[in-house]
């Protein structure tokens, strides 16, 4: 499996915050943006407008770590219907098989929070992700189709309500997730999104979902983008060279829990910066306690860890070992995974 898909699994599990491969053009930086006297983006700067007079919203953006909180608060809140609980607790269980990532599909609406590039024109907004996936939003005053053909990423049409972009989506199939969990949704889906840019390192997205079948009244997601500038995506190919569907084998409910103190959970609460090899990009583990369990966390809602001894834990992304010092202080973490171990360090 190659990189980008390794990260896509990790970050769709456990919610960290979301990673963009190697730039693909090594030492070239963003022409024409302002900068700050030491070089680098300024991004408090004021948001550029379009040629039309509207904010313009392009560029490459990644999920500002500082504002994931909110995301994940909101994300905890869904309210799911009776069946689609049930599925879920079955994802849950089979320790997400059937994920997108998995199967090397398209994440859905939600589940791709809005990282990626962003090219605007006065006509058409395009939401370019890694691989082949994208989005059009068409602003040039069409509807939407009233008997849409279902489709992965559904049918978006946007008008300006002063500096906010309103972006209506429908016609979306029912084979996607709407959160990192493994909750789904039914071909009536219903998502309008209210994009602005209030200065030019930071994009804000505000989503609300309704779908009657799937989850009992609206849902809203707010998620705070930031610019990433001097950097560019690597293309992937999710299905190249893929191995490892075939080693996906167990269920959660064959790990055997032993019961840790909260005295030794205490120690592991942190944060933990977590590197993965060939990129530029890092990567924060949130490990915090709540009440008798420790729990792992980032950009959407934590993820319960299960002790299988004092020392390793295990969750649905992977197994967790924390690592210490002679002095019995932690200095890091290790991620093990299919793919290989990654290391986190305390910050």
């Amino acid at each position: 499996m190659k990189l980008r898909v390794l990260v896509g699994l990790v970050t769709s599990a456990l919610s960290l915050l979301p990673m963009s491969a190697r730039a693909q053009w090594l030492n070239y930086k963003t022409p024409g943006i302002p900068r700050t006297a030491d070089g680098k983006p300024d991004l408090a700067a004021p948001a550029p407008k379009a040629t039309d007079g509207k904010p313009d919203f392009s560029g490459v953006w990644r999920i500002d770590a500082a504002g994931t909180a909110e995301t994940s608060k909101a994300m905890e809140t869904l309210k799911a219907q009776p069946w689609a609980a049930a599925l879920y607790e079955k994802r849950k269980e089979d320790l997400g098989r059937d994920g997108y990532s998995v199967n090397c599909l398209p994440p859905g609406p939600i589940v791709n929070l809005g990282a990626g590039r962003v090219v605007q024109t006065p006509n058409l907004l395009l939401m370019l992700f890694g691989g082949t996936l994208y989005r059009e939003i068409f602003t040039d005053g069409r509807d939407l189709p009233k008997d849409p053909n279902p489709d992965w990423m559904g049918y978006s049409v946007g008008h300006w309500e002063g500096d906010t972009l309103v972006i209506e989506s429908a016609g979306f199939n029912d084979r996607t997730w709407i959160d990192f969990e493994g909750h789904p949704h039914t071909e009536k889906l219903h998502v309008t999104e209210r994009l602005r840019r209030p200065d030019f390192g930071h994009l804000e997205i505000r989503r609300t979902l309704v779908d009657p079948e799937a989850f009992a009244g609206a849902w809203t997601v707010p998620v705070k983008l930031e610019l990433d500038a001097d950097t560019e995506p690597l293309e992937y190919v999710c299905n190249e060279n893929e191995r490892d569907r075939p080693h996906l084998v167990g269920k959660a409910s064959d790990v055997k829990s032993v019961k840790v103190t909260s005295e030794i959970l205490s120690k592991y609460a942190g944060s933990y910066e977590l590197k993965f090899p060939g990129t530029d990009r890092i990567a924060t583990m949130t490990i915090s306690l709540d009440g008798d369990r420790l729990m792992a966390g980032g950009a959407g809602p934590s993820t319960p860890l299960t002790a299988v001894s004092e020392t390793e834990f295990s969750a649905v992304f992977g197994n967790l070992k924390f690592v210490t010092d002679d002095a019995g202080l932690v200095t890091h973490l290790i991620l093990q995974m299919v793919e290989g171990d990654l290391k986190g360090v305390r910050k």
